[in-house]
């Protein structure tokens, strides 16, 4: 287990504390896999949850590799015991489509917020959330939409909304879903010898609009994204 209170402290405090009447999303993501984009989100989450007056919600926004669910409900000790599952979605949007459609035994379509549950944790302070892709049939696929009205109706529930995005190299979800938060923090691996990778990102993330708010270096140190910034010729 990795503990990461501290470093997320010093994150928490750099971005500043949530809005208590519009909740706030935060994007996290990595430019290459396995440098632990996941642990950190969801260890931000849970130091968000702790010190929030109104819930937090992590968004596993990966739609083909789920983990948060099952990483929290492993460590009860860390975020107590997973609570009974809800719908996601407060008014039936969702912030992916399924193609082709998902129908059902009536012949209708499957509304895709419908595929998309979450569970309390830490006594409700904290939601996460789980995309049920085992539902999928054969050639369908899940992708992220650019589409407000998921994230604007979670906002009147939460106040801070974490989404653990999937590496810029295997999807461009966060190219998709940057623009519609908040803030974006770029993740780094600290045996990483050379910057190209992540700096590509940035420039891709803020050339479609998103804010780059910081860096988390090595999965446990927060540093000002001015790390990432061009050096002047």
């Amino acid at each position: 287990m990795i503990d990461l209170t501290t470093e997320m402290a010093e994150l928490w405090a750099a971005l500043g504390p949530g809005r208590r009447h519009r909740g706030r999303v935060i994007l996290f993501v990595s430019a290459l896999a396995g440098e632990g984009t996941s642990t950190v989100a969801r260890e931000y989450a849970r130091l968000a949850a702790v010190r929030a007056r109104r819930p937090v919600w992590l968004i596993d926004a990966d739609l083909v590799q789920q983990g948060q669910m099952e990483a929290i409900g492993a460590d009860p000790e860390r975020f107590g015991r997973l609570g009974r599952p809800a719908q996601a979605s407060p008014d039936g949007s969702s912030f992916f489509a399924i193609s082709p459609p998902l129908m059902g035994r009536d012949g209708q379509v499957v509304a895709p917020a419908r595929l998309l549950t979450a569970r309390p944790a830490l006594g409700g302070r904290l939601w996460v959330t789980r995309f049920n892709q085992e539902i999928l049939r054969s050639g369908q696929r899940a992708e992220a939409i650019d589409d407000s009205r998921y994230w604007d109706a979670i906002r009147a529930h939460a106040e801070t909304i974490v989404i653990d995005a999937p590496s810029a190299d295997r999807s461009d979800l966060a190219l998709i879903l940057a623009p519609l938060a908040d803030l974006t923090v770029l993740v780094v691996a600290g045996q990483a010898t050379e910057a190209a990778a992540p700096v590509a990102l940035r420039d891709e993330i803020e050339a479609v609009g998103g804010h780059i708010a910081g860096v988390v270096v090595n999965r446990s140190t927060y540093q000002a994204p001015t790390l990432l910034r061009r050096r002047s010729a």
